[in-house]
């Protein structure tokens, strides 16, 4: 397939600027940015969906310039129902320092930071260079800008526009960049870009959107209540992500696959063939899953994460080393113990169990097991020689509750 068809099939073009931009993509070889603010010091799952489209284009002989936003950063993309609140300058540049590591990392293009230009522009020579091209009533109807009229908008955020329209035009001139590409909610921000190049410049640039990746609840992919995965594996494991893709929704997987993978189209429509006939195997997810992870951190973080899930499942976790084990049961309920503690008085007095009563029911009816061994011995004394690295004991009540302890 050309690479607009190829976009298409994808379903990784939502808006474009004009149908020209079909013919260039197919036959030309464009310069491009797409772009993010330093919100945070690593880029999450949500910007993977939309920044791997860089490594795609390229592979079709564009060239990708990736923008971290240190200027924009400082003022803040409106948001739908309220001002986003200002962080720091020191902040912003640590978060540009980590963004742009990451980035190169990554994704292996050029990086550029729109503080760099936009830091020595004054106030006047912004009005009169920029401001004066771009009519108040266009600005309005930015569907962004219109859906905050009611509640209010500070000049700050209004603003907002033109900055990015100004990046725009800034890398068209210095760096041949004619198409600015990003995710569906950007594009009232590129059109403004195109505006000013066309009646400052008369110069024609181009824009295309992308759909923005949701979960099956119709919330922005990698978010769960506001809580992002990192593409930074010491914030976010490999093996936290592995465990997000892998249950990924049976209805979204193949959507996934085909925006967030290289797989061919017929690679994935085989796959869509073995997951319609056998979900429940989740062959998509495990692929979805191998893909992305090799892709962020490479084949042995992805080999790691899988690991750890069978035997997590399996619940044999002596083959796990402590850090692994860490890793693993991030977020279950953590305590301290001392070294040579009765197992019964462990489960009573971390609230594993209600009562002596109940945990000799659990340990008789082989409900508790320790570093997945299953016990009885309510007398079993807890310590460093049956732990994991002469420190972790985990505990498993039932088939799903886990308690992770560590040996003081």
């Amino acid at each position: 397939m050309k690479c607009f068809e190829d976009l298409k099939w994808r379903g990784l073009i939502k808006d474009i600027s004009s149908p020209d931009l079909e013919n260039k993509l197919n036959n030309e070889s464009l310069t491009f940015y797409i772009g993010t603010d330093p919100t945070a010091d690593s880029m999450h799952i949500g910007h993977f969906s939309s920044f791997l489209i860089a490594t795609r284009l390229a592979k079709y002989g564009h060239k990708p310039i990736l923008l971290i936003g240190g200027a924009t950063g400082l003022i803040g993309d409106p948001k739908p129902s309220l001002e986003r609140q200002m962080i720091t300058k020191e902040e912003v540049l640590k978060n540009v320092e980590g963004l742009t590591s990451q980035a190169k990392d990554i994704f292996g293009f050029e990086v550029v930071n729109n503080y760099d230009w936009i830091k020595d522009i004054n106030i006047l020579d912004f009005l009169r260079d920029y401001g004066k091209y771009i009519n108040v009533n266009y600005m309005l109807d930015k569907d962004i800008i219109n859906r905050r009229l009611d509640s209010g908008i500070t000049f700050c955020e209004f603003a907002y526009t033109l900055l990015q329209g100004l990046d725009f035009l800034h890398l068209n001139k210095t760096k041949g960049v004619t198409l600015q590409v990003a995710g569906s909610d950007q594009w009232g921000n590129i059109t403004t870009g195109i505006e000013l190049a066309r009646k400052r410049d008369d110069i024609e640039l181009y824009g295309m959107t992308m759909p923005l990746v949701l979960d099956s609840n119709g919330v922005k992919f990698g978010k769960t209540e506001g809580n992002a995965l990192w593409l930074d594996k010491n914030k976010t494991s490999s093996y936290e992500l592995y465990q997000y893709l892998i249950n990924s929704d049976d209805n979204s997987v193949i959507d996934y696959l085909k925006k967030l993978t290289f797989l061919t189209k017929e690679e994935i429509e085989a796959l869509e063939e073995e997951h319609n006939r056998a979900p429940h195997l989740r062959i998509a997810q495990k692929a979805l899953a191998k893909e992305v992870i090799t892709f962020l951190h490479g084949e042995e973080e992805y080999q790691k994460a899988e690991k750890m899930s069978q035997v997590l499942f399996s619940g044999d976790i002596s083959n796990l080393s402590g850090d692994e084990i860490q890793i693993c049961f991030k977020g279950v309920p953590n305590f301290d113990i001392d070294d040579n503690t009765l197992l019964i008085d462990l489960l009573i007095n971390n609230n594993i169990c209600t009562s002596k009563r109940e945990a000799r029911e659990f340990l008789n009816s082989n409900a508790i097991s320790i570093n997945g061994n299953i016990v009885n011995d309510e007398n079993l004394l807890i310590n460093k020689d049956i732990a994991i690295d002469s420190k972790i004991i985990v505990i498993r009540r039932g088939k799903k509750k886990y308690y992770l302890c560590n040996i003081k």
